[in-house]
């Protein structure tokens, strides 16, 4: 049974102005170009570990431009997948790419759905960017039948498993040793994604790696999307005077090959079952 549409609530939770984070208003090309090319690998992986089997209906929270929300609707058909991302431009490409699908504007913590509407609920790279990673899951445990799936992924920051993201900080933080870096974000540590499904009252949570991967024509095909402002890298490079993106540069350009090459990347994932409700 497809994903009846339905109408978004009178009143969004913020503007959508507000709902998207600085480092996502960039157009979808870029997020293609810098961490899009990412996407096919691990959104086949999260949908394997999450069990994801033709005749179930999806939501896909967060969903970017649409990476994960193409392989949903690849294996299930577009008429079963939902989507929803705060960013508008994002919505409107993923809405572009996968014609059929129920793509909204809008945010975790507020999923404009009623409850026990999805066979599955599934987020990649988002739960690190939500305002309350924890009402995020709640959400989406919310709109999932009991006995559904709950997953979610992260890259791993903690142990530098995103090589993209573990060279660009490396050579940032040669440069400036207080550059932030992303390993303060939920999920990108071993547990953190299990833990917060447990809290959420998930059950049989199980959790493990992902991995994925991204081919580079050269360095500055590798370097380039960073000078568009996608992602926390993105935004702190741009903040950095001429000189010092030079310096970050010429440190990452180290740390690379001469010619073509591949880069790995890893992403902790969890998944739970939604437990029986309880009636009254």
């Amino acid at each position: 049974m497809p994903v009846q549409p339905l109408e978004p609530p009178a009143k969004p939770i913020m503007s959508e102005e507000r709902q998207a984070p600085a480092q996502f208003r960039a157009p979808a090309e870029d997020y293609d170009r810098f961490m899009g090319r990412y996407a096919p690998a691990l959104a086949t992986a999260l949908a394997d570990a999450a069990g994801i089997e033709p005749g179930m209906r999806v939501l896909d929270v967060g969903c970017g431009p649409g990476g994960l929300t193409r392989e949903l609707a690849t294996r299930l058909g577009p008429g079963n997948v939902a989507a929803i991302d705060p960013a508008v431009q994002f919505a409107a490409a993923c809405r572009d790419r996968n014609p059929g699908a129920d793509v909204r504007t809008g945010v975790a913590e507020r999923l404009p759905w009623p409850a026990a509407c999805f066979d599955a609920a599934l987020s990649s790279l988002v739960i690190g960017f939500m305002h309350d990673p924890g009402q995020g899951v709640k959400e989406m445990t919310r709109v999932t039948r009991p006995g559904g799936i709950v997953a979610a992924c992260m890259w791993d920051i903690a142990n530098g498993g995103m090589t993209m993201l573990r060279i660009f900080w490396t050579a940032a933080r040669q440069i400036e040793p207080a550059a932030p870096g992303e390993s303060a974000m939920a999920g990108t540590a071993d547990g953190d994604i299990a833990r917060l499904l447990r809290q959420a009252g998930l059950q049989h949570v199980t959790s493990g790696a992902l991995t994925s991967h991204a081919g580079y024509a050269g360095f500055d095909d590798f370097w380039q999307p960073f000078t568009l402002a996608v992602g926390p890298a993105g935004q702190y490079l741009h903040r950095l005077s001429a000189g010092q993106q030079a310096a970050v540069r010429d440190s990452c350009r180290a740390q690379l090959p001469d010619g073509p090459f591949m880069l790995p990347a890893r992403a902790w994932y969890a998944r739970g079952l939604v437990p029986p409700r309880r009636d009254g």
